[in-house]
């Protein structure tokens, strides 16, 4: 019998709500199993075309008309983040090398490239290197322009039972929306749906943060990976960069967060992202991440992040026995 098929579009976190409808699908017993899947062929296009695409998504009178991008406004939130929590330059570069240095254990990540601080930052040549793109942002600051696919299957628990593979299930799902334009938030440098989503995904979990193994935030800018780390309730506000630098965040960390490589790596083909993060957290809950595998990892999440921060989901994922 034909499939019910439906077309999602929420921008780079349109992934995440394709595997958000397809839960609620399986959860309200219409459906028994979807399968969800998300792509892009972002390199069909050159960068600027590519940029000026995605850009499409913010406000058509008060942003687009302006020639607003998504790195531009990144650049203003991570000026605004960096002067309020006292982060460095060095501290953005970390996420950088951090994440690729991951993706070098990735083989399906789009970026297989080593990186250090003096490459990229603090070589006489480093602005050849890493050019800056929206400042204080610099090119490897960035994530690349990628193509890329991904797909998950859902089904019931009865049904996985008769799998005989690990079983792992979405625990906690959470959206939440954000005004469209930047300059009508009260404070910019507030992730407020980030921090609404997790909260209600932590809550229909049952689980905190501090219970949370690892980690897939969706890091299109470094910055973003720092900001969400706070946000979803990791790390108090303004310190989650103590925690990069200390290396909680890397695998063997007290909370390894991106192990995939992350959008910085892994790539970020927009409508895929999403699924990914879904299949990197499966990989590591079942034990099959191989290189990056997170020793002893249970519990799950992720970040998928829509507009800038306009619409998000967060998702909780549970290894069961």
């Amino acid at each position: 019998m034909p499939a019910a098929a439906e077309r999602i579009e929420n921008g780079p976190a349109s992934g995440g709500s394709a595997v958000k409808n397809g839960f609620l699908g399986v959860a309200s017993g219409y459906y028994d199993i979807v399968l969800v899947v998300g792509g892009e062929k972002m390199r069909e296009v050159i960068g600027p075309k590519a940029t000026d695409v995605v850009a499409s998504m913010t406000h058509p009178e008060a942003e687009y008309i302006y020639g607003v991008t998504l790195p531009a406004l990144a650049g203003m939130f991570a000026r605004l983040y960096m002067e309020k929590y006292d982060i460095t330059h060095e501290h953005l570069a970390m996420v950088a090398i951090k994440n690729q240095e991951n993706g070098l254990l990735n083989p399906y990540a789009h970026i297989q490239m080593k990186i250090t601080m003096e490459g990229i930052l603090t070589h006489p040549q480093a602005h050849v290197n890493s050019p800056i793109v929206a400042d204080p942002l610099r090119l490897y600051d960035c994530c690349p322009v990628s193509d890329g696919a991904a797909a998950v299957l859902l089904t019931t628990e009865e049904i996985a039972k008769k799998l005989k593979k690990p079983r792992v299930m979405i625990a906690g799902v959470g959206q939440a929306t954000d005004t469209h334009t930047l300059q009508e938030r009260s404070d910019p440098t507030d992730l407020r749906a980030v921090r609404i989503a997790s909260e209600k995904a932590f809550k229909m979990a049952g689980l905190k943060p501090k219970d949370i193994h690892v980690a897939e935030l969706h890091d299109a800018f470094t910055i973003l990976e720092i900001a969400e780390s706070e946000h979803a309730g990791f790390f108090p506000m303004g310190k989650g960069a103590k925690a990069l630098e200390n290396g909680e965040t890397r695998i063997g960390g007290k909370l390894p967060i991106n192990p995939s490589g992350g959008l910085k790596a892994r790539g970020h083909p927009v409508g895929a992202t999403g699924v990914a993060q879904i299949v990197e957290l499966v990989w590591q809950l079942r034990g099959e991440a191989g290189e990056r595998q997170v020793k002893d990892a249970s519990n799950g999440f992720s970040v998928n992040f829509g507009g800038f921060g306009n619409n998000v989901l967060a998702f909780v994922l549970r290894r069961e026995a």
